[in-house]
């Protein structure tokens, strides 16, 4: 998903084909669908980008609304759709104002677009939707470069666990049994057995395999 980005001298933008690149080397090395890790709506949701516009970021395209006050209203209308209330509704204008310490004129006139917000403004509301500061603000590939550094974290997690797995397993041949077929896997086969016979002779074999193999001592 790289290709096809060009070197463009907006700092953002550059940051963003970096941890793309990234993210990719990750997700192939782990084998993780590109399709997964970069759903461009879960992306959306994340980052506050418009899903048009992660799309075109993502296939090396120019995007994004550089006007700070249209960022905020589609990015605010973005949280008003999806964090919602425990009982599914959307937070009402009173509630936000409530909530971020400000007049229900305040907030309807942010919401509507009638003012301009100021940075106390994003603040108080970002806090109220537990989203991190810059969310209402950071321009679009700054927005879901910050997103993609979230899916690299756990793409690295996951590589590092991967990583302690192999190295117990190859200190272990019990380990490294139950990796390569793990107990559902034995279990499953067995029960394709056709008599208790059979079965019996495998948990027979299991039993023998299991005395003869000793774990390292640590």
């Amino acid at each position: 998903m790289s290709d096809g980005f060009e070197s463009p001298d907006d700092a953002a933008t550059v940051v963003l084909t970096a941890v793309v690149a990234r993210v990719t080397a990750l997700a192939d090395r782990l084998g993780v669908p590109h399709a997964q890790v970069f759903d461009t709506g879960r992306l959306s949701v994340a980052s506050g980008v418009p899903e048009p516009v992660v799309k075109a970021l993502l296939s090396g395209r120019p995007a994004g609304e550089p006007d700070v006050q249209a960022r905020f209203l589609q990015r605010l209308d973005l949280l008003r759709r999806t964090r919602l209330k425990p009982n599914g509704r959307k937070y009402t204008q009173q509630e936000i104002a409530d909530g971020a310490g400000m007049s229900r004129q305040q907030a309807g006139a942010l919401i509507n677009g009638d003012r301009r917000p100021t940075m106390e403004h994003c603040d108080a509301i970002q806090r109220f939707f537990r989203v991190h500061a810059g969310f209402l603000t950071a321009e679009d590939p700054e927005a879901l470069a910050g997103a993609l550094q979230h899916t690299e974290q756990e793409l690295l997690h996951k590589l590092a666990d991967r990583e302690r797995e192999a190295a117990a397993a190859a200190r272990d041949p019990l380990e490294r049994l139950l990796q390569d077929h793990g107990v559902r896997g034995i279990a499953w086969r067995a029960a394709q057995l056709p008599t208790d016979q059979h079965r019996d002779k495998v948990a027979e074999w299991l039993d023998m395999l299991l005395e003869s193999v000793k774990r390292p001592e640590s």
